[in-house]
């Protein structure tokens, strides 16, 4: 039994050595599977159109191969680019994202999360629409507000049809009347938070509060404003 253990015990040891640092060349080259956030990028949007939907800023990305390569992946110049260019208004699903995906060869993209992305383009239009002054606060005792004028009274709102037809005004930033006792003038800022549509050129108004003596006094709700 020994001798037959022994007998070209070099070829042996030789065979296992290669057996060895074959299984672990093997073992290495399986492949795994990692997983990324990576940013999801529109560009190309047609003149004149606007991205009148929410769509998603990054995807989930899953993916295979050697576990080397996986390590030199370079996460951080990974994107997914969705190219508008040519489209025309309306909704338009992408798929097959992973084909804009930079990856070095042997790589393999196993999973997009999202697996498409429907993008709503709609044309921009223009609305005009009268600005509503907010006060606040009262007044001092003895005065109230008897008159309010807004310059300009109305501002352009620019963006998605769909979203024009819902805006009906645009409102000033507060302005605190606590204590007033003389009329004033003061340039405020203009507040607009929708998705789709902004303010076009104008952000500011100037707002010219009146205020009077007047012993019965009204709440400061009650002022009349010029151009609503």
């Amino acid at each position: 039994m020994f001798r037959l253990l022994s007998e070209n015990l070099t070829l042996k040891l030789i065979s296992l050595a290669f057996a060895i640092v074959l299984w672990f060349f093997v073992m290495g080259e399986r492949r795994h599977e990692v997983s990324h956030i990576v940013p999801v990028t529109y560009k190309g949007v047609p003149e004149g159109l606007i991205i009148a939907n929410q769509v998603p800023g990054s995807a989930e990305v899953a993916i295979s191969g050697p576990r080397a390569l996986l390590s030199h992946l370079a996460v951080g110049d990974m994107a997914i680019v969705v190219n508008l260019a040519g489209v025309e208004a309306g909704v338009t699903s992408f798929k097959r994202l992973e084909e804009s995906l930079q990856i070095p060869a042997g790589l393999t993209v196993t999973r997009i999360s999202p697996a498409y992305v429907d993008v709503k383009l709609e044309r921009i239009r223009d609305k005009q629409v009268p600005v509503r002054v907010v006060l606040s606060g009262e007044p001092a005792a003895g005065f109230r507000v008897r008159h309010v004028r807004v310059v300009p009274p109305r501002v352009t709102i620019s963006g998605a049809e769909s979203e024009l037809k819902t805006v009906s005004e645009v409102v000033t930033e507060g302005i605190d009347l606590a204590g007033v006792r003389e009329s004033f003038a003061q340039t405020v800022s203009l507040s607009h938070s929708r998705p789709f549509t902004s303010l076009k050129t104008q952000r500011t108004v100037e707002v010219q509060v009146q205020i009077s003596a007047d012993p019965g006094g009204r709440s400061a709700g009650s002022w009349p404003q010029e151009g609503r």
